[in-house]
């Protein structure tokens, strides 16, 4: 079992919110009515996207070659984790903290927009620079942000990015290249990825039906969580990681789940646990014919009765690289939010019709809850593009 470390601090933004106070009701209730229907970035093509629905900060002075939305969203996530930050740089010094964060689409929004300017003027916008476009440009900008100068590097694995970045960090941690590590991953909508799901006929013409046998596709969405991982003791830890790759097709997952599964029971071999001690499933769950299939044969072969378990993408959409970060996330607010012996899980939000074609699930229905010991663990999976997966465990002693 490799030791764990500590999740010291999250911040997120997403289309539920950008404070953990804010997100820990909705995520509760299932409020799915944040989702905002769009027709420009598919154009003529209405849709439901989650995009972060508040004022985001403006880039400070000094930084604004970095000038995008998916950095400006950064901000917003970096909020939650700057104070935990503050102290962990005065007291192990700036060069011993280290910044792992992904993105898979960075500025391409802002790229759309310079290139029709050049198209209609023959002049890019006086703002935009290529490092907005760069995935290593997230991190440079959020290591500028911070003050962090320890190692600084970036992931793009697709949706499972995010899972990766704190896997990533944990690693440093182990091997003594830094003390604190700001892990995470931020993802923005631009036009280029949904026209390319929508290409690919993986989009919903409403909101994702995740595991439904009228599914029809997935929502995207937009949002990222930046977490400050340390070796402290106590509080909620990354305590296990599972990662495996499929190969099997550039776009579809392999039918048989089997990277899938070897990340799942990779991620209860690392934490040092059975299957029977996950109290809660963070699913993949895009709702897509083939990813719903694909896990939930997985699921099932893996766990004997599967945990209760549900989607948080009907909620806030498939948010690509940031999902794993996110919902990491979500599963350490289940974690925080703990009353008692009672951990209180996110409902899994569809049209209650169930695909009898596919191995039970234990779906969580409104309120739902568990109860559990000390210590407490709870599972997120990630599947990505290409077969890159991973699945991580989180635990809590109390």
């Amino acid at each position: 079992m490799t030791a764990s470390c500590r999740l010291a601090a999250v911040g997120l933004a997403c289309s539920l919110g950008s404070d953990v106070d804010e997100v820990w009701p909705r995520l509760r209730s299932a409020d799915g009515g944040l989702l905002t229907r769009r027709d420009d970035l598919v154009k003529g093509t209405p849709r439901f996207f989650g995009q972060v629905l508040e004022t985001l900060p403006e880039i400070p002075a000094g930084l604004e070659r970095y000038a995008c939305r998916n950095n400006r969203i950064a901000m917003a996530c970096y909020r939650g984790i700057e104070p935990a930050v503050e102290a962990a740089i005065a007291r192990y010094g700036a060069g011993r903290v280290a910044t792992v964060v992904g993105s898979s689409t960075a500025g391409v929004a802002e790229a759309e927009h310079a290139i029709a300017q050049w198209r209609r003027s023959g002049s890019l916008p006086a703002r935009f620079d290529l490092v907005q476009l760069e995935y290593g440009g997230l991190s440079e900008f959020v290591s500028a942000l911070s003050g962090a100068a320890g190692p600084a590097y970036a992931l793009s694995t697709a949706c499972s990015t995010g899972a990766k970045t704190l896997a990533s960090a944990r690693s440093l941690l182990e091997l003594g290249l830094c003390d604190a590590v700001i892990a995470g991953a931020v993802d923005s909508l631009c036009a280029v990825t949904a026209n390319g799901f929508h290409a690919l006929q993986a989009m919903s013409a409403e909101i994702t039906n995740p595991m439904s046998q009228r599914r029809s596709g997935l929502t995207l969405g937009e949002g990222g969580a930046l977490f400050l991982l340390t070796r402290e003791e106590g509080g909620i830890a990354l305590a296990g990681v599972g990662e495996a790759s499929d190969a099997h097709h550039i776009s579809a997952p392999d039918p048989a789940g089997r990277g899938a599964e070897i990340s799942m029971r990779g991620a209860l071999a690392d934490a040092g646990i059975d299957a029977a001690d996950i109290a809660y499933l963070n699913l993949h769950g895009t709702g897509t014919a083939q990813n719903d299939a694909m896990e939930s044969d997985a699921v099932a072969r893996v766990f004997s009765p599967p945990p209760p378990c549900s989607s948080t993408k009907p909620l806030i959409g498939h948010t690509l690289g940031a999902s794993g970060a996110l919902e990491a996330a979500f599963c350490w607010l289940i974690l925080d939010r703990r009353e008692g012996d009672r951990l209180h899980l996110p409902p899994h939000r569809y049209d209650g019709d169930y695909d009898e074609n596919l191995p039970a699930l234990d779906l969580v229905a409104d309120a739902g809850s568990v109860a559990v010991g000390a210590p407490a663990h709870v599972m997120t999976n990630s599947f990505g593009f290409g077969g890159s997966n991973c699945a991580l465990v989180l635990r809590s002693e109390a």
